[in-house]
């Protein structure tokens, strides 16, 4: 191989991880297939070696980008969301509604539940059938995303009112047991002003009987 040939390899192979980086950033993050571009229902096999194919391809160490952190993050998180059991089966409730809703207002009555992909009648669609199931399921889980986060919105709203009403009674509590301990430290000098008030009092009585009885001596 000629050092042209193989600086013209070298440029393509750096053209399609450019590509690929460009690709992974704009897919619709929500949807780890689409990430991934896997087919929906894509198997646990399919998955990882689809993962690992485009890994190797951007991943930092090999090509350099100054987005290709963001795009091997996405990647990644996008892997580990199809590995996990459950997840993965949230996400496929929802291709799966995704897909019968498709097929519903393109067939009509004709619509079954064992229609497949390779039906004649879905062949020449346009948009192509695949296309779509992911604008379709686009759609639904932009709906979940939102619906998630006004839960969470509320679970958040409704821990702050909990953890103000907690602090307000904590202030209040604190407040009342400062009040106790400063009638406590007081009480001396309340007992010792009632004590002099009632001297007080006893000796203007006092004064006041001696100058009667002067009087009426």
């Amino acid at each position: 191989m000629s050092a042209v040939d193989s600086v013209l390899k070298q440029t393509a192979r750096d053209v399609a991880k450019e590509a690929e980086v460009q690709r992974v950033l704009a897919a619709f993050k929500l949807n780890p297939y689409d990430v991934l571009d896997l087919p929906a229902f894509a198997t646990e096999s399919e998955v990882k070696k689809q993962y690992r194919k485009k890994s190797l391809m951007i991943h930092p160490d090999k090509f350099k980008h100054e987005q290709g952190h963001e795009a091997f993050d996405l990647l990644k998180k996008a892997e580990s969301q199809l590995s996990d059991e459950n997840k993965k089966a949230e996400i496929d409730s929802i291709m799966t509604y995704s897909r019968t809703q498709v097929l519903k207002a393109v067939l009509g009555a004709g619509y079954a539940v064992g229609v497949t992909p390779d039906d004649p009648r879905l062949a020449d669609l346009k948009p192509p059938y695949e296309h779509q199931i992911r604008a379709k399921a686009k759609e639904l889980f932009v709906e979940d995303e939102v619906s998630k986060r006004m839960r969470q919105k509320m679970v958040n709203v409704n821990e702050k009112e909990e953890r103000e009403r907690k602090e307000a009674e904590v202030a209040n509590r604190k407040r009342k047991h400062e009040e106790k301990q400063k009638w406590e430290e007081n009480r001396e000098e309340r007992v010792g002003n009632w004590r002099d008030f009632n001297k007080d009092t006893k000796a203007k009585k006092l004064k006041k009987a001696k100058k009667n009885m002067h009087v009426l001596g």
